[in-house]
């Protein structure tokens, strides 16, 4: 990736997003966040509770229910429906998943690609990998909310014997100095000596080459894949009392004031 053409196509609040991040591991999540922005910018997209985008409507302080800058859930929302709903564009992981598919790894390993960003795309940013596997814990196996988890620490440190090496990207972008968060380095270490330790390498290499502008995946080609893996609740993702519904009702209505 050429520097100065990417940094020339991230938009101004993405650039904002990633000056305004205190440490390098939220300067890296903001840049990965920024990377996968710059492969669409279709649709507006939820963000932590504060929408950005389209602001035709004016403020709204005190919003409550469906945004009319979103499209509608359904009243008993899958996966699925998040992907095209809340979390388009998501070429991102899609690339990631399908990557994963195409050299032959299992499918658990591809439902952990596939869920990898999530909570970038509809909820938060910093520690994406902690929130994406709290997000999901209750719907997948342990091994893939494990995985997930643990990629974010594991993309910063390199494995040769899988010919992952440290992405240059940051190298560029945090300079050659740079070692991660104490905590960062402790989960690498736990992880390292994990039985599920390369489920979750896995991941940082079908990361790592997904950013490929005019790749298009759709979440269909996923359907069955998703529905072997995901144990959606039949009352809809956000109202089936799990410990982690109110993550997935954050993401349909990001803007609610209450």
């Amino acid at each position: 990736m050429d520097r100065r053409s990417f940094l020339e196509s991230l938009s101004a609040a993405s650039i904002a997003s990633i000056a305004a991040a205190v440490t390098l591991s939220e300067k890296a999540d903001a840049l990965e966040q920024a990377m996968g922005e710059s492969l669409s910018r279709t649709v507006v997209e939820p963000f932590a509770c504060d929408i950005g985008g389209d602001n035709s409507y004016g403020p709204m302080p005190f919003l409550m229910g469906t945004d009319p800058r979103l499209p509608k859930m359904p009243d008993r929302p899958t996966l699925i429906d998040f992907y095209k709903l809340r979390f388009a564009p998501a070429e991102h992981v899609l690339q990631s998943a399908r990557l994963a598919l195409n050299n032959g790894l299992n499918e658990k390993v591809v439902m952990a690609c596939l869920l990898h960003d999530i909570s970038v795309y509809g909820l938060v940013r910093t520690d994406h990998g902690y929130w994406c596997a709290q997000m999901i814990k209750p719907y997948v196996d342990e091994e893939v909310s494990w995985a997930i988890e643990k990629h974010q620490a594991l993309r910063f440190f390199a494995d040769e014997s899988v010919n992952y090496a440290y992405p240059e990207a940051y190298i560029r972008f945090f300079g050659a100095e740079y070692k991660p968060e104490p905590y960062i380095e402790q989960a690498y270490r736990e992880a390292r000596n994990h039985k599920w330790y390369m489920t979750s390498r896995l991941i940082t290499l079908n990361d790592l080459y997904s950013f490929e502008k005019g790749v298009k995946v759709d979440i269909d080609d996923f359907t069955d894949i998703v529905g072997r893996n995901f144990r959606q609740p039949a009352e809809g993702l956000g109202f089936d009392g799990s410990p982690v519904a109110h993550m997935w009702r954050s993401m349909i209505w990001p803007n609610n004031f209450l």
